[in-house]
């Protein structure tokens, strides 16, 4: 009977950078992505405008009538350059904050064939400490054609909408792999 050969190290495969971006004024999110562009790159495409209204938890932050927009960047990122990213967000909207209120909110994250993956600086029991202050969460699993929501996936991210985005931009990520 032959032996079970050993894994090898492999590189990871680089990853589809994305950006959740809201705010209470479509202006501060279209200022945020040019600044996020201005470090980047240019951006691949973007959702349109979307109503964040599935959780009122950043209503006494922002106040009320936050939109959203999701925002893929061109250019492939290695998967461990998401720590940098979430500091560079952090900078941004503490640039744009308001006597100690943020006035935009960007959470950066990364999509794969397999997984969306978002990251944050907050701890809690199914996050991953990557270094430098910063978590990562799996938030959705592709399987059987479509993302697969988890017990802690946020209610928008597992909304219809922001899946048919995720999966236009899951397809524009397989199509760029295909070219490397």
């Amino acid at each position: 009977m032959p032996k079970k050969k050993m894994s090898e190290p492999t590189p990871p495969k680089p990853a589809q950078l994305f950006f959740s971006i809201f705010s209470a004024r479509e202006d501060l999110i279209e200022t945020a992505i040019r600044e996020l562009e201005g470090c980047l790159g240019p951006r691949e495409f973007e959702s349109p405008l979307l109503n964040f209204d599935k959780t009122s938890y950043y209503e006494k932050e922002f106040g009320g009538g936050l939109v959203r927009r999701f925002v893929f960047f061109e250019k492939l990122i290695p998967q461990e350059k998401i720590v940098p990213i979430k500091h560079l967000a952090y900078k941004i909207e503490k640039k744009h904050s308001r006597d100690g209120a943020r006035t935009v909110n960007i959470d950066p994250g990364y999509l794969l064939l397999e997984r969306l993956v978002l990251v944050t600086f907050k701890n809690f029991s199914h996050r991953i400490y990557l270094g430098d202050y910063v978590y990562a969460e799996v938030t959705l699993l592709f399987s059987k054609g479509e993302f697969q929501p988890l017990p802690w996936t946020y209610p928008d991210y597992a909304d219809p909408e922001a899946q048919k985005i995720f999966i236009e931009a899951r397809n524009r990520y397989r199509d760029k792999l295909k070219r490397c």
